[in-house]
């Protein structure tokens, strides 16, 4: 059963961690003077929730990948609850990549959510997963910026912490606006800068992967 996929996003073109196939955004004006969030892009694999199952990256059909099961788990317990047309986004952390994660606290972390061709706003986003008890990935940043040079030094400097989920390095971040948007205006209302290399180890790491751990609170 096919299923519409996550919208390829455009990389910054400041960001290290982009390979020959990548789409590249030389202009961000969207994204000035307007409320954005800047969430943390978790090193997971990204999956897809709707109400009849789950989909890895290319929705052709539902995953069957050992380590999708704990995202299998969590669509027996919320599958019932999502509406015709509406898909959750999110990472799923089961398996570890490239970066291994001391805090997590979930194998499934929501980053964005889909109507048929309308994103939810960032606090749509919350609300819904407030509602289902699952968490978002982590909001680095709440506000405007009135200059993309503001937007850029603002970007590097959050990148250059450490993880908010337990790791020194952090993966890279996600810079979208607050408000909804279409799926034709998905390019101009999200960015993402990745950090350099993430791609090498993350391209074997099905082979040998290892189960992650949930740290309980």
């Amino acid at each position: 059963m096919a299923s519409k996929k996550y919208n390829r996003t455009l990389h910054f073109d400041f960001s290290p961690g982009t390979t020959s196939d990548d789409r590249i955004s030389h202009d961000i004006s969207n994204l000035i003077n307007k409320r954005v969030v800047i969430t943390e892009k978790l090193d997971g694999e990204n999956n897809g929730i709707e109400r009849y199952g789950v989909y890895a990256r290319s929705h052709a059909d539902f995953t069957r990948n050992p380590w999708a099961v704990k995202t299998w788990e969590l669509w027996q317990r919320i599958g019932r609850d999502i509406s015709e047309g509406m898909t959750l986004f999110g990472e799923n952390m089961y398996a570890i990549h490239s970066i291994e994660y001391h805090n997590l606290r979930s194998y499934f972390y929501l980053f964005g959510v889909r109507e048929n061709d309308i994103w939810y706003s960032w606090k749509e986003v919350e609300e819904t997963a407030y509602l289902l008890d699952i968490p978002t990935v982590p909001v680095l940043y709440d506000g405007s910026f009135s200059t993309e040079l503001e937007l850029k030094d603002k970007v590097l400097e959050l990148v250059s912490k450490p993880s908010k989920l337990g790791s020194s390095i952090m993966e890279g971040c996600v810079v979208r606006i607050y408000d909804r948007f279409s799926d034709d205006e998905f390019d101009i209302s999200l960015h993402k800068y990745v950090r350099k290399d993430h791609v090498k180890t993350d391209i074997h790491w099905t082979k040998n992967w290892r189960k992650a751990n949930i740290k309980h609170y």
